[in-house]
Order: structure tokens, then sequence, then C-alpha cells
């Protein structure tokens, strides 16, 4: 089965992009599916997070650096298509950069991760725009979602972003991943937060609970691409008769 390709991006910095790509790609692979991370950011956190873990029990997903293949990020990725259930990017925070846009060609999900906050908001304006474009020019399949990330509900400069979120031009995820130690320990050792167990419980039950979420979303995506493809054979050529 040819791999479904998530693109998580944001051109701000500190949103927690590695942290989403590396949750969800280890958690799918705990799954059992065949994942591969495509760390496509210079500083390389994902590499780092995965080389973090212990030989004994690695990092349940691939980690590949690509940061250095650019606008051409798309045609390495190409490569490892077959080989692989899911390949999740991890963009660069740059606003210049040409990686996000050379991912989203290619991706079936676009995953933005924004704190709940009015400058976080502002500062995303540049990827739903990137977004909107590459939708439009290139892959009318791509879907998107924004995702309330490091979230601290308790505030309420943080519910009242969370509101502004919802007409913010991409339908927001379900899933709200909060503000939690539990994933910065899970990066000191290489690993997801399930083997942190009891202690990090709720952690554990969000980012399920978002790769439930994005399983669905990618299904989705799956039968509208297929369906699209049909209806465009059907315009181009005509139904299809049985003989």
């Amino acid at each position: 089965m040819t791999a479904k390709i998530i693109a998580v991006a944001n051109q701000k910095g500190g949103t927690g992009k590695t942290t989403l790509a590396m949750t969800l790609s280890g958690t799918l692979g705990r799954r059992g599916h065949r994942v591969l991370v495509v760390d496509a950011d210079p500083q390389g956190s994902a590499t780092r997070w995965a080389a973090s873990a212990p030989d004994s029990t690695p990092f349940p997903a691939a980690v590949s650096g690509l940061s250095a293949a650019g606008a051409k990020v798309h045609r390495e990725v190409k490569k490892y298509v077959e080989d692989y259930d899911f390949i999740v990017i991890d963009c660069p925070p740059a606003a210049d950069s040409p990686v996000p846009m050379s991912a989203l060609m290619i991706a079936d999900l676009a995953l933005v991760p924004v704190i709940p906050s009015p400058p976080d908001l502002w500062a995303a304006v540049g990827i739903r725009q990137v977004i909107a474009n590459v939708r439009e020019s290139i892959n009318e399949n791509l879907d998107a979602r924004l995702v309330a990330n490091m979230c601290q509900t308790n505030t309420e400069v943080a519910r009242e972003a969370l509101e502004v979120m919802q007409d913010f031009g991409i339908p927001v995820a379900q899933t709200k991943l909060h503000h939690r130690t539990a994933y910065r320990q899970a990066a000191a050792f290489g690993g997801t937060v399930h083997a942190l167990g009891s202690k990090a419980a709720g952690a554990i039950v969000e980012i399920d609970e978002f790769t439930d979420e994005v399983l669905a979303l990618i299904a989705t995506s799956r039968v509208t691409a297929v369906a699209t493809t049909i209806l465009t054979e059907e315009t181009n050529h005509g139904p299809t008769v049985d003989a």
C-alpha cells in the first residue's frame, strides 16, 4: 500500500511541531504501522529525539534526515512511499524555507500546531496561505487541520483564542493537546508518552484520541481522492460501461 503522507508545518517556531510529529509517529508505530519520520528541519530535533532511545527499545518509527533536500524534499520522500504505511514530515519553522511548500505538494494531510494565543494565530496566517496556494494549484486533495497544542485552557486568553481558531479558515482538530511535562520526558528518553505509564495518563489518552482522529481523516481523504479520480476519468472519457 502506498504511504499516506502527513506534513506537520508552521512557519513559527516553538509551537511543538516536532513533539506533535514524533508523538503521532511513535503512536502509529506502536500500533503496528510502518512509519517513517522525515526530519526536514535543519535543527534535527526529530533525529535527536529518536537517537536518545536506548538500543534495547528503539523509537517505534524510522527517522530519516532530509533537510538538505530543500525544495526537492517531495522528490526524495516519493522514494519511500512503497516501503511505509505512513510518512510524517517535520517541516522547518522558517517563513523563507521552500520545504513546507515542497512537503505539501505530496501530502494527504497537513497538521498545523498552534498555541492558543493571538500572536501564534497571527503567525499562522502565512502557512494558511501556503496551504491554500498548494491546494488551488497543485494538490487539490490536500486536507488540513489546525491543532490546538500546548493548551492551557484554564486561562482566559487561551479560551478566547480557541474560539477565534474556529474562524481561522482551516478546520480545527477536535482533540486538543495540553501543555504537559510528559511530552518533554518522552523526548528525553527517545520514546513516546506510553512508556511513562500511569504518570502520563492524561497525555496518553489525548495522543491516542488524536491518533484516532488522524486515522479517520486519512481514511476520509483516501475515499475523497478515489472519488475525485473516478469523476475526472468519467468527465474526460465518459463513464465506463461493461461489455
